[in-house]
């Protein structure tokens, strides 16, 4: 791990949902104010576990241009209801997706010990994020987290019009920064988007593992960031 920021590193680049903003609990949250609002007479305990597969799944076929945006915010809903045998309409379906939209950036819950691990990288590189996730929707999350003093830039897939694993999406994102490919390291949750993506464009990457996702050696795993805080020394 040492030897990774002893290298040339300048600049860092992060994903966001799963790796800084806590995904699942700011979409827990939003979920049980949603089911409040709409009487939804379902637990949350039931429901968020069969969510968060599909929605990895949905999220996972968009990725790979499978299927659109549009079908990604319904589909993950509409089969979650349908898993667990839950009766509810199309057009509540369609209501229940846009309030996710609407409030989920509002939440502002990180991964454990992501805000110490950004304040001491601060002192040392350049940060900046790398997303799949869209404009509007990301900046709002990094801005209600307080989390945009950290990050001279933010590159989104929507702003580039590739998702990540593609390598057009972090060469776009070295050129904003203003920095080269052997100068900088991502950091992120996902084998197939953050560290295949980033290593076949040149960058050096470190997997923070928080899924379970199986093992590789393509580069260093570990499996909390406060294993970062430790070793960058």
């Amino acid at each position: 791990m040492k030897s990774i920021f002893d290298k040339n590193i300048t600049d860092i680049f992060f994903d966001l949902d799963h790796t800084i903003w806590d995904f699942d609990k700011n979409s827990e949250s939003t979920f049980k104010y949603i089911f409040g609002k709409e009487k939804i007479k379902l637990s949350l305990k039931f429901f968020l576990p069969v969510y968060n597969s599909n929605n990895h799944h949905f999220w996972s076929l968009y990725r790979k241009d499978k299927i659109s945006y549009e079908q990604l915010r319904i589909l993950r809903l509409k089969k979650s209801f349908c898993d667990l045998k839950f009766k509810i309409s199309d057009t509540h379906i369609e209501k229940i997706s846009r309030m996710y939209l609407k409030k989920l950036s509002t939440f502002n819950f990180l991964i454990k010990d992501s805000a110490k691990l950004l304040n001491k990288l601060i002192k040392k590189y350049n940060l900046h994020v790398i997303t799949n996730g869209f404009t509007e929707a990301q900046n709002k999350k990094i801005n209600n987290s307080l989390l945009s003093p950290f990050f001279k830039t933010v590159t989104t897939a929507e702003e580039v019009g590739f998702k990540k694993p593609d390598i057009k999406i972090f060469n776009f994102a070295l050129t904003k920064a203003n920095t080269k490919a052997n100068n900088s390291l991502m950091i992120g949750d996902s084998f197939e988007s953050d560290i295949k993506g980033s290593i076949a464009a040149g960058m050096s990457a470190i997997h923070f593992n928080s899924h379970n996702e199986n093992e590789h050696n393509l580069c260093l795993i570990v499996n909390s960031l406060s294993q970062l805080i430790k070793l960058i020394g």
